[in-house]
């Protein structure tokens, strides 16, 4: 029954964390958001919120991310959250912003493997220990079906809790001729796994010189 418990709670944490995520993902939108974490203590619920641009979320004398904290505590039925704004340090390590930057180039009707290959080398590049980025839809503007496309560079965990590990984010492309899902998955730079070491990883001539 313990155990039973504790998954029932570990369950609705992620489904919490997941709705306010998509929550502040549309409130702020603009400002570049990335990610969200959520810390709960007895007394108040911390939420850090990663973005491109913090101004635009905290506003002339913290007036915005008063009333974004409010409109969470209310949504949300929280007793005491406290919302932080970081700034993203880099947004090719980012996986939500590499989707929506991938989404914009398809919608622009660049070639989605030269997306693929391009992306790769430059997450890569910026000290990912990992990165894998899948693509589902229409993925060409003329008499193609429905495919999908998965290319990973590196290291990247597919089971068990160091899956944990990965930070992930999805987009779609919205090109004329159909959607295309995206999804990027991210192992950031310095990430320590219990069962190895992540050495200098070399990547493959066909992306290195994309």
């Amino acid at each position: 029954m313990i155990s039973m418990a504790i998954e029932r709670t570990f369950i609705d944490d992620a489904m919490v964390k997941y709705e306010i995520s998509k929550f502040l993902s549309t409130e702020i939108a603009k400002a570049g958001f990335s990610r969200v974490e959520i810390q709960k203590t007895p007394v108040i619920t911390r939420i850090t919120v990663y973005v491109l641009n913090p101004g635009r979320v905290i506003g002339k004398g913290g007036k915005t991310i008063d009333a974004l904290t409010e409109a969470t505590k209310e949504r949300f039925k929280m007793k005491n959250p406290q919302i932080s704004i970081v700034e993203v340090e880099n947004k090719m390590l980012e996986p939500l912003l590499v989707a929506r930057d991938i989404a914009q180039k398809l919608e622009r009707g660049i070639n989605f493997r030269k997306i693929l290959q391009g992306t790769l080398r430059q997450i890569m590049e910026n000290g990912a220990l990992g990165a894998e980025i899948i693509m589902k839809g229409k993925l060409v503007p003329k008499n193609a079906r429905h495919k999908s496309l998965r290319k990973s560079v590196g290291y990247i965990p597919k089971a068990g809790d160091v899956t944990n590990l990965v930070h992930e984010g999805v987009a779609t492309a919205l090109p004329k001729y159909g959607a295309i899902g995206i999804k990027v998955r991210i192992v950031p730079p310095g990430t320590k796994f219990p069962d190895r070491e992540i050495k200098q990883i070399e990547l493959p001539k066909l992306i290195l010189h994309s």
